[in-house]
C-alpha cells in the first residue's frame, strides 16, 4: 500500500527517532531549507506538512497542495501557518498547545527566559565582553540584586507557572496577572496595572494574538516602574518595537531582554532597529528564538508532534478526509 507523502519543512536531522516515526508511516521528502520556493515545488504532491517555524506557510502556498490533509507544528505557537486558509480547506492543525502532560516536562524557555532576566540584571554580555578584551571592569560594570524585589508575570499559564518557580528560589515577590481566573501558589493575582506599577521585572508569557498585538504600547511602558527591565520570550508583536527603543534610549526602561524580534526571518536582519541598537547599548539583550531550541526539549516536542500526525492518519476517515476539521 502506499504511504502518504510527507512534507517535513522542519529540520530533523539531530533527531533520528522523530525520523523513524515519520518514515515508518509517511513516504517522508524533506524540504530544507524550507523557503516558500523549496515549499512551492514540494507541496502539490503532499498529503501532510511537518511544519518549520522559520517559514509562513500562506494561503498561496496551501492553494498548491489540494491533497493536504493535516498539518503538524512541534510547537504551542500557530502565528507561522495561515489558520483560516487551512480551515477552509478541511486541513487538521495538529499543535502542542493543549499537550500539557508534555508540556509540563518542557522547561527550556521558562530558563531561557530566567537567564535573559540574569543577564538584564547583572549586565552579563556587556561584562563577558570586557572581561575578554582583557578590561577588569567591576565597578563600570554595576547590576541589581534581584532578592526582595517585584517579579511580574503576564501570562499564568504553564511558562509563567515554571518561571514564577525561579523567582520564588530567588527571594522576589512574584504577582501574576491572567485574564483567566488563573491562581499560582505563592504568586499575587494582581490587575494589569497594577503590575506595571509594582514589578521590578516584567515576564511576557502570552501567546500573540489580534487583541494583545502591540500590548506593551508607548503608553503602557510609560506607566511601567522607572527603570524596570522587561522579558519577552513569546512573540516579538507582542510589543511596540519603535516604544521600547524609546523606553531605553531615554532610561525610563533599564533594560529589554527578548528572545523574539517583530519579523524576525526577514533577510536584513543585521538592520533590525532593535540589533542595531543593541550592538552599540548593553541594555538590550537578543537571543535569536532559542528559547525551545535544546536537544532534550526538541526531541520531546518533534517527537510528540510526529506520533500525533501517525496517529491522525491512521484514525482519519478517508470518506471524510475533505471535510474541515477542529483544530487541535
Amino acid at each position: 500500500m502506499t504511504k502518504p507523502v510527507l512534507i517535513c519543512a522542519a529540520d530533523i536531522a539531530h533527531l533520528p527517532e522523530t525520523r523513524a516515526i515519520l518514515e515508518a508511516a509517511f513516504e517522508l521528502r524533506v524540504a530544507r531549507p524550507a523557503t516558500p520556493e523549496a515549499l512551492a515545488r514540494a507541496l502539490p504532491e503532499a498529503d501532510a506538512y511537518f511544519a518549520a517555524l522559520e517559514t509562513r506557510l500562506t494561503d498561496d502556498l496551501l492553494a498548491l497542495a489540494p491533497r493536504m490533509k493535516a498539518i503538524a507544528t512541534p510547537s504551542t505557537g500557530l502565528d507561522h501557518l495561515d489558520l483560516e486558509a487551512a480551515a477552509r480547506r478541511g486541513i487538521a492543525v495538529l499543535g502542542l498547545k493543549d499537550e500539557r502532560e508534555l508540556l509540563d516536562r518542557i522547561t527550556a524557555t521558562a530558563e531561557l527566559a530566567w537567564a535573559l532576566v540574569l543577564a538584564c540584571a547583572r549586565r552579563l554580555p556587556a561584562a563577558f565582553d570586557a572581561s575578554r578584551r582583557g578590561l577588569w571592569a567591576r565597578d563600570a560594570l554595576r547590576g541589581h540584586q534581584l532578592a526582595y524585589k517585584t517579579f511580574g508575570i503576564v501570562g499564568c499559564g504553564r511558562l509563567g507557572t515554571i518561571v514564577a518557580d525561579y523567582a520564588r528560589a530567588f527571594r522576589m515577590d512574584v504577582l501574576g496577572h491572567d485574564l483567566r481566573d488563573v491562581r499560582l501558589p505563592g504568586v499575587e493575582r494582581v490587575g494589569f496595572e497594577t503590575l506595571l506599577q509594582r514589578a521590578d521585572v516584567v515576564s511576557i508569557h502570552i501567546h500573540l494574538t489580534t487583541a494583545n498585538r502591540g500590548l506593551f504600547s508607548r503608553e503602557v511602558l510609560g506607566r511601567m516602574k522607572p527603570g524596570a527591565v522587561l522579558i519577552n520570550t513569546s512573540r516579538g508583536a507582542i510589543v511596540d518595537e519603535a516604544a521600547v527603543l524609546e523606553a531605553l534610549e531615554s532610561g525610563h526602561l533599564g533594560a529589554y531582554g527578548t528572545d523574539v524580534i517583530d519579523g524576525e526571518w526577514r533577510a536584513d536582519l543585521d538592520q533590525h532597529p532593535l540589533i542595531a541598537y543593541a550592538r552599540d547599548h548593553d541594555n538590550c539583550v537578543i537571543t535569536p528564538h532559542v528559547g525551545g531550541v535544546t536537544f532534550e526539549s526538541q526531541a520531546m516536542a518533534y517527537g510528540h508532534a510526529a506520533k500525533m500526525l501517525v496517529e491522525y492518519f491512521k484514525n482519519s476517515d478517508p470518506a471524510t478526509a475533505g471535510t474541515p476539521r477542529k483544530e487541535r
